[in-house]
């Protein structure tokens, strides 16, 4: 017999899941409610991690074409990480042509004018062709 609501130990006995703090919440870490400085430091570390994580290794690249700027990082000769912002998909030409005929640039997969761009930045020296910032997430 399938249970879906709460686990039962081999003898029957249904045993509660949370934080043991009674308070009928669940968290993965401690909140450190007793000592703000630990929390404060907390808070403080992983706001860096989560920075890092966003932004490990990416580079602002021009189109050379309309000057819409996006953060890129290459991980490989067949993979490139691109991050759009709200003002580069304003001003990227081809989204806006794509925009002009009635098309959704967010269905677009990429713009040609910026992967020319992209190889031109690494061609330049101003892009790694292989990022050799580490990874995020490993301390």
């Amino acid at each position: 017999m399938l249970q879906l609501a709460g686990h039962d130990d081999e003898d029957g006995h249904e045993h509660a899941t949370g934080s043991g703090s009674g308070s009928g919440s669940w968290s993965k870490a401690p909140d450190f409610a007793a000592d703000p400085q630990r929390a404060a430091a907390v808070r403080e570390a992983s706001a860096r991690d989560r920075e890092r994580y966003l932004t490990a290794g990416l580079v602002p690249v021009d189109c050379r074409f309309c000057h819409a700027t996006v953060s890129v990082k290459k991980l490989g000769p067949g993979h490139t990480a691109v991050q759009w912002n709200s003002a580069a998909t304003q001003r990227c030409a081809t989204f806006a042509e794509l925009r002009a005929t009635g098309g959704d640039s967010s269905r677009s997969r990429a713009c040609p004018r910026l992967a020319d761009s992209i190889k031109h930045a690494v061609a330049e020296g101003c892009l790694e062709e292989v990022c050799s910032a580490p990874p995020p997430g490993d301390g």
